[in-house]
């Protein structure tokens, strides 16, 4: 049971020391990740000299990485999809904070088999998740009151997205905006010292670079921000169609009773091995393909619409897998495209020097915030992946539009819907 006490500053220490196993494991997480990818492209860049045959490579690699993902999240429930919604649930009071053991390693594990493997799913979730199983057991073995408990668990969480970003300011947004949706004294400074010891011990391993490489944007000229807004409107409704595609893929395999779970999965898993065998950037979180457009490197417009019609399907199938991975990324890396996309259709009638780099980030955070109603962390996050700190006001300008537009259509938040569909099956 946990101890009595409660508003004492041992916890202050508890969180500071947890945050750096959150770092370390995050860390450790994403270095895995990286090296699992490096190995998959190796593999795929080796099967196009086999002509025909190497594509039935990539098909196999992602069929049995998905159905062995799916696997262990079979055995471990709670490692399955993202686990915000989890972290979400149990601020509520709807669920108990989650054991360490065996959630984290089943995380770790599936994580990077789902995600190696190509699955478009994110590192964040299950950074998240580990990370608020970390803040969890730290409390209840330093006898932490069931309040204090409470109050890791969700800080740890958002110092979790920090280290899966490297984003300490948009893993603290991220908890008081779209986690409890409130600010208080002991909620914020838990958060503070638990996402600061945690990104400063993940640079440990990664080193204190960020996410992208963006150039230095010039800031927009004002006479663009109906631009900027227009996207936020159009991203808006779609955000709305990407949250109903995530909802409706897992309704309709939760339908297919016919085949079983890991065999579901061993199929999805297939379908992006044939995306990935046809062009690597089809598959995959995004992270690279994201880096590219912000970077400037931006494909012609026929490109750029069929990359983002292909990811639009994949990235919900992918998570209906139910293997361990998360949502962000595969949707920044969309609205990474759309912006691209809504740059070089508009590029006749705009001015002169208006890059497509600056669309995309726009894109990134305004779809980022209708699909997951959370505008200021989808701001934060962008600005702290890229350190594009002049396009503030475009950014803050399309992520108020795209959130209003999502709320006018009336489709909930998705993690509010994934929340509420967990509880229900539960």
């Amino acid at each position: 049971m946990p101890g009595a006490s409660r508003g004492g500053p041992a916890v202050y220490l508890v969180g500071a020391l947890a945050g750096c196993v959150v770092g370390l494991v995050g860390g450790a997480f994403r270095w895995c990740l990286d090296r699992a990818e490096t190995l998959r492209g190796s593999l795929l860049d080796a099967s196009e000299d086999l002509g025909v045959a190497g594509l039935l490579v990539p098909v196999a690699l992602a069929a049995v990485g998905a159905a062995l993902a799916c696997a262990i999240a079979r055995r471990v429930p709670a490692a399955a999809g993202s686990g915000i919604q989890d972290v979400e649930a149990v601020w509520r009071g709807e669920r108990e904070p989650p054991r360490l053991l065996p959630l984290l390693p089943a995380k770790f594990v599936g994580g990077v088999i789902a995600m190696g493997s190509g699955l478009l799913l994110g590192r964040e979730g299950p950074t998240v998740h580990m990370g608020a199983a970390i803040g969890t057991e730290a409390g209840r073995r330093t006898r932490m009151s069931a309040r204090d408990i409470t109050l890791l668990h969700t800080s740890l969480a958002g110092a979790g997205l920090a280290v899966a970003f490297t984003a300490p300011l948009g893993g603290a947004v991220f908890v008081f905006e779209e986690v409890t949706r409130t600010v208080r004294a002991r909620l914020v400074l838990l958060t503070l010292i638990g996402t600061a010891t945690a990104v400063g011990c993940a640079q440990l391993i990664l080193g204190d670079r960020p996410v992208f490489a963006m150039p230095d944007p010039a800031t927009p000229p004002l006479l663009l921000l109906p631009v900027f807004l227009l996207l936020g409107f159009a991203t808006g409704v779609l955000g709305v169609a990407y949250s109903r595609l995530v909802v409706g893929a897992l309704a309709y395999c939760d339908g297919v009773t016919r085949v079983g779970p890991v065999a579901r999965a061993a199929v999805i898993g297939a379908l992006v091995g044939l995306l990935l065998g046809v062009d690597p950037s089809l598959g995959g979180g995004g992270e690279q393909l994201s880096g590219l457009l912000v970077d400037g490197e931006v494909p012609v417009v026929t490109v750029l619409a069929g990359y983002l019609v292909v990811r639009f399907v994949a990235g919900p199938l992918s998570y209906a897998a139910g293997a361990p991975g998360g949502l962000f990324a595969p949707l920044l890396a969309l609205g990474a495209l759309w912006g691209a996309l809504v740059q070089g259709l508009a590029a006749p009638v705009l001015p002169g020097g208006t890059g497509a780099a600056s669309f995309a980030a726009v894109g990134m955070a305004a779809l980022f915030a209708a699909v997951v109603r959370a505008p200021l962390t989808g701001v934060v996050l962008v600005v702290e992946m890229t350190g594009a700190t002049a396009l503030l006001v475009p950014l803050l300008t399309a992520c108020f539009a795209a959130t209003l537009t999502a709320d006018r259509l009336g489709t909930p938040p998705v993690y509010d819907t994934l929340r509420l569909r967990m509880t229900r099956s539960s």
